[in-house]
């Protein structure tokens, strides 16, 4: 089976200061990959780079998607080939509504595959589909993007758009950052959903508290630039019961 992803000695910068330092790593369909790591490890700045942020360069290494070459792509191209990134903190758009936000993303992804756009009656459909899969109010379609919206509200709003747009690879940057118990649970059992043997996931935590929700296959472990031990799942809980300490 061809590799979703596959990074080799990928090294990026920020102005004069390198963050990450040689990460190698291979995702395949299928996959839900955990990348845990104390602030400041490169874990944000690699799923910038990975979704086309200008901000950081990337000074050596390359990173194949599904056998092109994603660095020469544009943040748009990578989207419209499947990449979604789900932010931290996800940004506020006033005056566009989740509604129209939505159905222009969509139908320009259809566009970009040679598809119609859908109609309007198909697309409330599928949008009413994909806000149960959150558990969101349909009444937060009118609303403007993310405007007024508490923390679990927003996370929510994430991955109701990423299953609007079913990527293949989705990267979470801290999706559970600022989440209470009842909208981690939420937010984890949309990923769940959405999870086949044709996508892969990313999802980049502090804390093993999410990965008890969406179970990774595999852990790796983020520091200063490098990734410094991968396994399985039990990683997650050695470095809840030990820290980050063992890695230094």
């Amino acid at each position: 089976m061809e590799n979703l992803l596959e990074i080799k000695n990928l090294h990026a910068r920020i102005g004069d200061k390198e963050i990450l330092k040689g990460i190698n790593l291979v995702i395949r369909p299928g996959e839900v990959h955990a990348i845990m790591g104390r602030n400041g490890s490169g874990k944000s700045t690699l799923s910038a780079v990975l979704a086309g942020n200008s901000n950081y360069e990337v000074t050596e290494g390359s990173v194949t998607y599904l056998g092109q070459d994603l660095l020469k792509m544009s943040p748009e191209e990578r989207s419209w080939a499947g990449i979604f990134l789900g932010f931290q903190y996800p940004v506020e758009i006033p005056g566009v509504t989740n509604v129209n936000f939505m159905k222009t993303a969509v139908n320009e992804h259809r566009r970009q595959k040679g598809l119609p756009p859908l109609s309007a009656a198909e697309y409330l459909k599928m949008m009413r589909e994909k806000m149960a899969y959150v558990e969101m109010d349909p009444s937060f379609s009118s609303r403007g993007v993310n405007v007024g919206f508490s923390g679990g509200e927003k996370k929510r709003n994430e991955i109701f758009q990423m299953a609007m747009l079913s990527p293949r690879l989705a990267i979470l940057d801290e999706t559970d950052s600022g989440l209470d118990v009842d909208a981690l649970r939420i937010v984890a059992n949309g990923v769940n959903r959405l999870k086949t043997a044709d996508n892969a996931f990313v999802v980049i935590t502090h804390y093993q508290r999410l990965l008890d929700y969406i179970v990774p296959d595999v852990v790796h472990v983020l520091y200063k630039g490098k990734i410094v031990k991968t396994a399985g799942k039990e990683l997650a809980a050695e470095v809840e019961a030990h820290g980050y300490e063992e890695f230094e």
